[in-house]
This record gives structure tokens, sequence and C-alpha cells, in this order.
């Protein structure tokens, strides 16, 4: 099916009025039952069958959505992107923190969702530690066909997102319904673009984009996971066509400059300022995230690349980002065993994902 039809104002209108009723039904029922939020963050291995069949009616549903495999998931092209992730974990990862993320901050009625949690400028390198973890898992060689374990990370998030929601839209007496529902559709097919398309924008700037073929097993890849973090996959593109058009139609819709677009850049830089260990490269953060995410992005988040750095530089600076890469020759576990064990020696505890706790009276 040619998608590109869909990518007009008027769908993306209606899809910023959508948001998740599933998981939604499930926060519901969590913020009025803390001791399940408790057990859910206790968790160590997405849930049996059995095990669900004992939960209360909304967590019931809510997880027993995630045993359903789409009839159009496709194991090679997922293999595929397992392979590529295999190969290029590392700099995945850093392209998250220098490209993926600021970008999303450029567009401004998204921007108004990030700015309005705490954690995002106060405890910027645990989330974006517990972003990087979330894409560990989620890429776990055999994730999808062979074993489940992804789906617990991925159910996770999905909650965290309706818990986004539901605290803005009951507390944040600001918020503007002109910028649609908090985490809506459009803007969470936004941001699963940021982390398959526009990493590959950035492996082409470095001169390794790996070719259409891997693209769109990416593409494909994080169609499983948008559809298991409830994204409407009809609007999901198929092709590299489809997805150069639908993040066109996002960012004409989206991308202009905005205080919470600044706040969340600024509190970005300030954190690869104090984190990356040479003080000389540290310096160059801005330059290289203006280098990314382009003229019209930087204009829109005030930043600019002050200098032109040669590839040496730009490769060493993603080298001693906060994702302190393990080197060449690495595979998936090697990754993932530096990264764990760095975060936990910056940070002082296990990074780990968990849904909010809050304390009612």
């Amino acid at each position: 099916m040619n998608k590109l039809k869909l990518y007009q104002n008027s769908s993306m209108d209606a899809l910023r009025k959508q948001a998740d009723l599933l998981a939604e039904e499930a926060v519901l029922f969590l913020y009025h039952h803390q001791e399940w939020v408790s057990k859910i963050n206790a968790m160590v291995g997405f849930p049996s069958e059995k095990e669900i069949s004992d939960f209360p009616k909304a967590l019931k549903e809510y997880f027993s959505s995630f045993y359903e495999v789409p009839a159009w998931m496709e194991g090679e092209k997922i293999r595929q992107a397992q392979d590529y992730f295999d190969k290029e974990g590392n700099l995945y990862l850093a392209m998250l923190g220098f490209y993926s993320l600021p970008y999303c901050y450029a567009f401004a009625d998204g921007a108004e969702v990030l700015v309005r949690s705490k954690r995002i400028t106060d405890e910027i390198g645990m989330r974006l530690s517990e972003t990087a973890l979330f894409l560990l898992d989620c890429f776990k060689p055999g994730s999808f066909i062979e074993n489940h374990e992804a789906l617990l990370s991925i159910s996770k998030v999905r909650l965290i997102h309706a818990f986004s929601r539901f605290f803005i839209l009951k507390y944040a007496k600001d918020w503007d319904g002109k910028w649609g529902l908090p985490v809506n559709q459009e803007d969470m097919l936004g941001t699963n673009l940021a982390f398959s398309l526009l990493v590959l924008r950035g492996m082409e700037k470095l001169g390794k984009y790996p070719g259409k073929e891997v693209h769109e097993s990416l593409l494909h890849y994080w169609k499983v996971i948008g559809f298991y973090l409830g994204i409407d996959t009809s609007f999901w593109p198929d092709t590299a066509k489809e997805a150069f058009e639908l993040e066109k139609c996002i960012r004409k819709r989206h991308l202009k400059e905005s205080e919470a677009g600044k706040v969340l850049i600024h509190a970005l830089l300030n954190y690869y300022k104090a984190s990356i260990p040479d003080s000389g490269l540290a310096g160059f953060s801005e330059s290289l995230v203006s280098y990314f995410v382009g003229e019209d992005a930087s204009n829109a988040l005030g930043i600019s690349q002050k200098v032109k750095l040669p590839k040496e530089i730009i490769n060493l600076v993603l080298a001693l980002s906060f994702f302190r890469q393990s080197g060449h020759g690495t595979n998936y576990y090697k990754t993932r065993k530096a990264f764990l064990k760095q975060s936990k020696l910056q940070f002082g505890q296990a990074v780990s994902l968990r849904i909010p706790e809050t304390k009612r009276s």
C-alpha cells in the first residue's frame, strides 16, 4: 500500500487528537492501585499468559495485547535490523544523543510535553541512559522472534507515555489544547522516525549509510516496536520514500522556535559539557549537534555550528559522549555490558526503566 496519500494535514490533525486508549485504561487503574506499579517495576521478565490471566481486568487486557503477533511481521527484516545494530550499536546510541533527541526538541508542540517533566532537565543524564537502555532491550538478538524479552521494556515505556499524558491533562493548568493531546499519535510517529530514519541520516553524514535494504529493514523493525508501543502502524512508512515524506510532512507542521525547545537543548548541551571528559572536545558539542540537526532545526533551537568539525573530531566527540563507546570490533553484548558498567559508575546505581510511583494522600 502506498501511504503517501495519508501524509496530509487533515490526517495529521486527526492523529493529534488520538492517543492510546488501552494504555490509558491501565494507567487509570495503576494511579488508584499503586501496589501494582511496584509489582510491574519489580518484574524481571515479561509476564506469562498464565500470570496475566490473574491480573485485574485493565492490566489483563493491556499485557495480553503484547502476545499478539502482527501478521505483517517479517522475520528476515527483523534479523537484518538486529544484525545491523549488533555491528553499529555504539554509534547508533551515540547518534540518539547528538541527533535524534535534539532534533525532537526543535518540534515545538512535542517539546511542550518533554519540558514539563523535571527529570528531562534535572536528571538528563539518567533520562538519556534510560533511553539508551530501552534501545538496547529492543535490539537484543532474537527479540520478537525467539523471545519476549523486549516486550517488558516496551510495555513500561508505553505506560510511561500514558502516565505523562495523564499527569499533564490532570495537573498542568497551562496545557494548551492547540498543541494536541500530550504524547499523541503524530508525535509518537515523529519520535519513532527520530530513532530510525534520522539515525540513518546521521550515519550517511558520517559516510556510513548501510544502503536501502538495511534502511527499510530498520523501518520495519520500528514498525514492530511501534505496534507494541500503541502506535497506529497504518501510518508507519514501509519504504525509504514514505519515511522521507512522512518526516517532511511532520517537519513542515511542527519545526519552529519555542522556549520549551531552548530549555531542553541547553540542558542537554550543559550535560555534555559536564560529562565529556576532555573539556576541549566537550566544547564542540553544540557544533556537533548543529551539524547533525541542520540549519532549520538549529535556528529553532537557538544553536549554531560555531566551527566546522573534521571527521576525526566528530568521531572523538561521539566516542567520548556519555555512552562511552567500547571501541571497534564490538557487538551487541559487549556494547550492553560496557553501557551498564559505565552507567553504574556514573550514577552509582544500575539504570532501569520504571513507571512512575506516586504517593497519594
